[in-house]
Formats: C-alpha cells, sequence, structure tokens
C-alpha cells in the first residue's frame, strides 16, 4: 500500500518505472480526444469542481486513463470526499500513476500523471481516509470506466 512518504519520494527522487511508454504528438491527441480531454490531459487543465461525468458515480469497474487505456484506478478504492471531484485511495499498481512536485496556483502539490503517457490527471493529497490516509482528486475528463461484467464477457 502506497503511504504519503513514498508519494513524496516519487515526487522528489523518480517515479517507478512504467510497463510501456505511449508518446505522441500534440496533433495526434487532437485526433483522439475531445477538446476538455485535450486540455486537461495534456495542457494540465482542469475541471469545475462537481461537473465531472464520474464525481458520483459508483458502477462497478477499473477506470482506465482516457489516452493510452492504462489502468489506473479501481471502483472499490473510490470513495465520497466532497471536494466535486472523483477520489481514490490507492492507484491499481504502483507504477500506474507519476508523481510530481507542482508549485502552481501559489501553493505545493503533488500533481498526478499517467505514468504510461504523461497525461495529467489530478493531485494527490495526504488527507483522504484510512488505511493510506490518500486522496488522489481525479478529474473525469482523464477517465474512462472499464466496466468489468462487460470487459469479462
Amino acid at each position: 500500500m502506497l503511504l504519503w512518504k513514498h508519494i513524496i519520494d516519487f515526487a522528489v527522487n523518480g517515479n517507478p518505472n512504467p510497463e510501456r511508454r505511449v508518446e505522441k504528438s500534440d496533433e495526434d491527441w487532437k485526433e483522439i480526444l475531445t477538446p476538455d480531454q485535450f486540455r486537461i490531459t495534456r495542457k494540465k487543465g482542469t475541471e469545475m469542481a462537481g461537473t465531472g461525468a464520474f464525481c458520483s458515480s459508483h458502477k462497478p469497474g477499473k477506470y482506465h486513463c482516457v489516452c493510452c487505456n492504462q489502468p489506473l484506478f479501481d471502483s472499490t478504492i473510490k470513495f465520497e470526499s466532497g471536494t466535486g471531484w472523483p477520489s481514490f485511495t490507492q492507484p491499481v499498481k504502483e507504477n500506474a500513476v507519476k508523481y510530481e512536485k507542482d508549485v502552481t496556483m501559489g501553493m505545493v502539490r503533488v500533481e498526478i500523471l499517467c505514468n504510461v503517457c504523461d497525461a495529467h490527471l489530478g493531485h494527490v493529497f495526504p488527507d483522504g481516509p484510512e488505511p493510506s490516509g490518500l486522496r488522489y482528486c481525479v478529474n473525469s475528463a482523464s477517465l474512462v470506466l472499464e466496466n468489468e461484467s462487460v470487459a469479462n464477457e
């Protein structure tokens, strides 16, 4: 289980190696993403609180990166944080998410990105529920939900 000390270590000293890499030009990304998805994932934008498709969704499945389809989060560790963005306590694997120090907006935060394609997902904070104490605050536009019952048929 990842804890805040692991997140800080990754952000400062380097991230776990991804299983694969996907790299494309902005033009290539624009061909497969909606304008909002491109703005959020490729230009580090954000959704307005409470507007994302997955804010209050409780459907089962795995949340994948909208850009490269890398599995990122499982619906079983999604929780209601009251922030207006989907929140998770852990990624599906230690190397699914990349962590970078973010000093924009007049504060210090830890940005989370897809470790395969560097898509901006959101931020992680140390104010989540136990046992990890983590809150991965994610933009819905950076995710696609793969329903497990459909995927396994």
